[in-house]
């Protein structure tokens, strides 16, 4: 299994994971992201998309579930947020499979919510607080179920 751990002390230092993620475009589609309310998960995100050339405002889409990005290759970026959902068919609802197979990066905020439709194969980003505010530890692997 491809994983690698990363020990961050400030922002600037997210690209280097964001250049690992990008390494491991060829293996999945899907990244999800775990992590307690105001890990980081969306600053990874917006840096990520950076780096990928996405030219949109990147936000975490809390209300909307889903946001759309392009980046300067024309290439769609789907940043999913399943914080507020309840049930599994509200997954459905928003067509959930039809983002998921597209080939297109799929960026997953909350993916506890929504678990059993995530594919068998995913890349799964850890996020956890370190011994200070700026501190955070990441764990980025490939997963194979």
């Amino acid at each position: 299994m491809n994983s690698k751990e990363f020990h961050i002390s400030g922002v600037e230092q997210l690209s280097e994971v964001s250049d690992y993620l990008i390494s491991l475009r060829d293996e999945a589609d899907i990244i999800a992201f775990y992590g307690a309310m105001g890990a980081g998960k969306t600053t990874l995100i917006k840096n990520l998309c950076h780096k990928m050339g996405v030219t949109d405002e990147v936000n975490s889409p809390t209300f909307a579930i889903v946001n759309e990005y392009v980046t300067e290759e024309g290439e769609s970026v789907y940043h999913f947020d399943f914080y507020r959902i309840k049930k599994l068919e509200e997954a459905y609802d928003i067509g959930y499979e039809n983002y998921f197979d597209s080939g297109n990066l799929c960026l997953i905020e909350w993916p506890e919510m929504i678990e059993p439709l995530l594919p068998e194969r995913y890349i799964r980003v850890d996020i956890q607080h370190g011994k200070t505010d700026d501190e955070r530890v990441i764990l980025c692997q490939v997963v194979e179920e």
